[in-house]
């Protein structure tokens, strides 16, 4: 199973964590999250996150999900990719780990990060009237 991290500023992952456990009914297994609070020393962070990868770590890759490009947790994030093995998406939202979720086990995480990366983007809409009368009848 592609194991799955959320590293973000604040309480963020710890929050989609929990979204994601109400969603789903049960906190899924091979999820963790590294919160960012306050300012730390960039080595200590960059332990903090390889611990949690070593945590992670199956055979199958990780996932790492960051908040916002160019920011710590994807600037930590980015001395320790490796490609097909230890993947990184940003701009991390609840649709995006939920497709990662139901589809970590049947993708390859190249393929899966693709998928995510396209799904996404897809579910950043303007709710205009047509849609919430599709949505609520209204």
């Amino acid at each position: 199973m592609i194991g799955i991290l959320i590293v973000a500023h604040g309480s963020l992952a710890d929050s989609l964590v929990e979204c994601v456990t109400h969603v789903l009914g049960q906190r899924p297994q091979g999820l963790a999250t590294l919160d960012f609070i306050g300012h730390a020393d960039p080595d200590e962070r960059q332990k903090a996150l390889q611990a949690r990868l070593d945590e992670l770590d199956e055979g199958d890759g990780i996932l790492v999900f960051t908040d916002m490009y160019g920011a710590t947790p994807s600037n930590t994030l980015c001395r320790v990719l490796e490609p097909a093995r230890i993947e990184g998406i940003t701009g991390v939202n609840l649709p995006m780990l939920l497709k990662a979720l139901n589809y970590r086990e049947t993708l390859a995480l190249p393929q899966l990060v693709a998928r995510i990366v396209e799904g996404g983007r897809n579910s950043i809409n303007h709710i205009s009237e047509t849609m919430c009368h599709a949505a609520t009848g209204r």
